[in-house]
């Protein structure tokens, strides 16, 4: 009994934040012999007359978990509001003692890094500013400050949260899927980028940033579980690339800047991608789509069916064509991108005759309806030259409006179908999303799958073509 209560008290006296002990194991039952049974009953047991043993029933009931004790440091923090939370963490980065993401929440290593500056002062470490502590730290920062000009910028155009030299990147605008730090004279670039097409995948975001585009080499690149980082050499420029994955989401930061400021920018690119926060909290997640959408669409049947680009169409309430009505949504095909509609009453669209074999690189002519703001209002059809390229690409960039449109080959039959890719990599000498094609064989293949025949009566040529291009709007929420 005595050793029970001993036990117990030992129990009682373990601190609640150390690690539990390992479970006691079961006694391992030992091998008596015979013998030594029997001679253990004859002097210990009472003799006694030998009675039926009762039924018993076992009954076993579950242990619930000891609830997680709560770490009155971090809920200290969590009671004060986010901004604060993400200041405190931004001036302990400044000064160094603190390396994480400006997420402004307190893990163990934000609180060592409090901890850390306290020591420094002498004060004493208990992982809690107080105010005459907070103040100190404010001063220590803005000391530090001063030669870069950090500051903490929530990016709305991506969602994410970084921390920008601005006296050495002044400089801000908009940018084809983010925003743009710059110098003044453009010898140092960051820019946020954000991909959130249905099918977006980590893997697929870091191939595309691989690819040796505008002069772009890769000497290191690694992806491992949801983020990825690439380096190398674009033009005369080094470049950083750091990408983050949440879903069907990825977002990340290019960094570029000349060679010769290499010792300069070594530590302000360390600082900027350790800093840098994909998905926080408290900054509201970008629109992906516009609530109102214009793309084109050709008809490839005579019942009325029309050919779609599907990312351009993607949560839309309302899908209609102009000039004709609602569209109902037949099938979609995720991996070539296309989606099929169909429309009744349509008696004048004429079907497009499909091309023999898909181009690999040439001359095209684009059939598609740009859009309203791009012709005053307007919606004619209107015929475009280009050319496919070795990459695939559409050169040059259709207007607006142009997703979904039709690539004619030489003999005036479809070729392809336009799409719009987002462009991945820092816009210095990058116009732009870009425009590539799916190719006729992935669009042959759709239609057979979806048992849509063409017309016995197909048009071709880019005069007769246009009774076959329409104009699609989308509707969102």
């Amino acid at each position: 009994m005595r050793l029970r209560v001993v036990l117990l008290c030992v129990a009682l006296a373990t601190p609640a934040w150390a690690e539990p002990a390992q479970q006691p194991k079961a006694p391992v039952k030992q091998t008596v012999p015979a013998q030594q049974k029997t001679q253990a009953k004859t002097k210990t047991e009472p003799k006694a007359a030998k009675q039926p043993a009762p039924a018993t029933t076992t009954t076993t009931t579950a242990t619930p978990a000891a609830p997680a004790t709560p770490n009155p440091v971090i809920e200290s923090y969590a009671a004060l509001p986010l901004a604060q939370r993400v200041a405190i963490q931004a001036d302990l980065f400044i000064i160094g003692d603190y390396s994480g993401p400006l997420t402004g929440e307190f893990s163990e290593a934000a609180i060592a890094a409090v901890r850390a500056f306290q020591k420094r002062k002498g004060d004493k470490e208990t992982g809690v500013l107080n105010l005459q502590e907070r103040a100190q730290l404010t001063v220590d920062a803005r000391a530090k400050q001063t030669a870069r000009g950090w500051r903490v910028f929530d990016d709305t155009a991506t969602g994410v949260r970084l921390l920008v030299p601005s006296k050495m990147m002044p400089e801000t605008k908009e940018a084809p899927n983010g925003t743009r730090f710059t110098s003044a004279r453009g010898e140092m670039v960051a820019e946020t980028f954000r991909v959130a097409q249905s099918g977006t995948t980590l893997a697929s975001v870091f191939e595309q940033l691989k690819k040796p585009l505008n002069g772009r080499r890769v000497a290191q690149s690694s992806i491992q579980g949801d983020s990825f980082q690439i380096s190398g050499l674009q033009n005369l420029k080094e470049f950083v690339v750091r990408g983050y994955a949440r879903g069907d989401e990825v977002r990340g930061i290019t960094i570029l800047y000349d060679q010769a400021l290499d010792g300069i920018m070594a530590p302000v690119v360390t600082a900027m991608t350790n800093a840098f926060a994909p998905f926080p909290s408290g900054i509201a997640t970008p629109t992906a789509k516009n609530k109102v959408e214009y793309a084109s669409g050709i008809a490839v049947s005579g019942d009325g069916h029309i050919l779609a680009d599907r990312d351009v169409l993607n949560d839309c309430q309302i899908i209609t064509v102009a000039g004709i009505g609602g569209a109902d949504r037949i099938a979609e095909d995720t991996k070539a991108g296309l989606v099929l509609l169909r429309v009744y009453g349509a008696r004048r669209l004429r079907p497009l005759a499909l091309a023999g074999e898909s181009m690999k690189v040439g001359d095209l002519m684009l059939l598609g309806i740009a859009s309203p703001e791009k012709q005053d209002g307007g919606a004619a059809v209107t015929a475009i030259g280009a050319r496919l390229t070795e990459s695939s690409n559409i050169d040059p960039m259709p207007p607006v409006g142009f997703t979904g449109a039709a690539a004619l080959d030489a003999q005036g039959k479809l070729a392809g179908m336009i799409t719009l890719k987002p462009a991945l990599i820092a816009t210095t000498g990058v116009a732009g999303p870009q425009a590539a094609l799916t190719p006729v064989e992935a669009i042959r293949n759709f239609l057979d799958a979806q048992n849509v025949k063409p017309a016995a009566s197909t048009v071709q040529g880019p005069d007769a073509a246009k009774a076959a291009i329409v104009r699609v709007i989308c509707v969102r929420k």
